[in-house]
This record gives structure tokens, C-alpha cells and sequence, in this order.
């Protein structure tokens, strides 16, 4: 069981990465690299304006200006990839355990769990905190994780109780579950300000959320498919031995 889960995981999580890396580079990358340049226009006009000196500073602007990051191109692409790999294998991992539990009959039945992730992992933390192109200005990180985390959980479980539960007073808490962390609210910052115009901001969220959907829907089937494949595999080995 456990190198079943392994193997489907491995298998998906490489195959959905390098579909989410290309998406990436087609669609999410371009709007970046176009913020960046408002987030560089501003760095240089914040070192020509005359400043008080303060103690440490220069050495920590000579700190980072030594920070490694990957230059444009084949370096960029590749650590994208690294990224999308490690959480294509986590996230597959995760649906591969799953499928012990209940496992789909068909690739569809896959794909409706990737859309359950997506709601959970991506869409609903969305709704209090989209995604945000550099140069925006955003809360404390440790409250957004742990909001994000909070919304996450609630939303897994309230799909849990949506579909599973036989009577109708869990999926009312099922309901309320997945509004609580809405409700409460996302951490915000003081001031709403991004150095990028807002057109290109709501470019990014859309294409942040379409190229999350197509990457859960595609992780969510090849996961079912492979696994089915495995177990099909197993049970012709099994008959195989047993006539032989």
C-alpha cells in the first residue's frame, strides 16, 4: 500500500508540475517580471532621495544585495519547476492517502477530489487573501499562515461533512464551518498600496486561480488514474500467480 502511494504521488506530482510550470510560464511569470519593473522603479527613486543615515544599513542593503535569486530564463524556469514539484508530490501524497480510504472508480472521480483541493487549498484562502504581485503591501506573514492554515482546515472539513454527512445538521455546521474564517476575517494590512496598477493586479489573481484550477483538476485524474492502474496491475500479478 505504501509504495502504491508513493509511486502514484512520484508519477502525478511529476507529470502535474511540469503542466503547472508551463502554465506558469505562459501566463503568471510575464505578469511578475511586468510588476517587478514598477517594484525596481521604486527602489531606485527610494536610493536617489536623499536619506538620514541609520545604524546597520548599510549593511544589511549590502546583505541583500549579495542574496542569491535566479536571473531571467532557464535559471527562473528551473526553480519554478523545483517549487511546483515539491508541492506536486506533497499535494499528491496527500490525494494518493486519500484514495486508500475511498478509492475512485473512475479518472473523473479524481478529478472532483482535485476540485475539492482546489476549493480548499487555493479558492477559499483566496477569498481573504488573493494573490498579490511583488511590491504590494500585505499583513504580518505569521497571522496570514495561520489564517490561511485556519481557512484550509475548516474548508476540508466542512467539504467532509457536505458530502458525507447523512443528515442535514452536519451540513448546516458544514456551512457555517467553511464562513467562520470569513467571517473572522484575513489579516489586513494598515493601508491598501501596491506599486503595480490595479488592472494588472486583477490579471494576476484570475490567472493565479485558473492556472491553480486546470493544475488540481490535472493532478486530482492523473492521481486517480495512476492509482487505478496500480491496483489493476496488482490484481492481474495476484492472477497471474494464483494459475500459474
Amino acid at each position: 500500500m505504501f509504495k502504491r502511494i508513493v509511486t502514484t504521488a512520484c508519477f502525478t506530482g511529476v507529470l502535474a508540475a511540469l503542466l503547472l510550470t508551463l502554465m506558469q510560464s505562459l501566463w503568471i511569470s510575464p505578469l511578475i517580471l511586468q510588476a517587478e519593473v514598477f517594484e525596481k522603479a521604486s527602489e531606485q527613486l527610494a536610493e536617489q532621495a536623499p536619506q538620514q543615515p541609520v545604524a546597520g544599513a548599510e549593511h544589511e542593503h549590502h546583505h541583500d544585495a549579495e542574496a542569491w535569486s535566479p536571473e531571467d530564463g532557464w535559471q527562473r524556469t528551473l526553480s519554478t519547476f523545483g517549487g511546483d514539484l515539491v508541492v506536486a508530490i506533497g499535494y499528491a501524497l496527500m490525494l494518493a492517502a486519500l484514495y486508500n480510504l475511498r478509492t475512485p472508480a473512475k479518472a473523473w472521480h479524481g478529478v472532483l477530489w482535485g476540485l475539492a483541493g482546489y476549493a480548499t487549498f487555493s479558492l477559499a484562502p483566496a477569498v481573504g487573501l488573493p494573490p498579490e504581485l511583488p511590491g504590494t503591501l500585505a499583513a504580518d506573514l505569521s497571522w496570514r499562515q495561520h489564517w490561511w492554515e485556519g481557512t484550509a482546515l475548516a474548508t476540508a472539513v466542512g467539504l467532509a461533512l457536505i458530502v458525507y454527512g447523512r443528515h442535514w445538521g452536519w451540513r448546516v455546521l458544514a456551512v457555517l464551518l467553511i464562513a467562520l474564517p470569513h467571517i473572522l476575517g484575513a489579516p489586513q494590512p494598515a493601508e491598501h498600496h501596491s506599486l503595480a496598477p490595479e488592472e494588472l493586479q486583477a490579471q494576476f489573481r484570475v490567472a493565479s486561480l485558473l492556472v491553480n484550477a486546470v493544475f488540481w483538476m490535472a493532478l486530482g485524474g492523473l492521481s486517480a488514474y495512476l492509482f487505478n492502474r496500480r491496483d489493476d496491475a496488482s490484481f492481474n500479478n495476484a492472477a497471474v500467480g494464483h494459475y500459474s
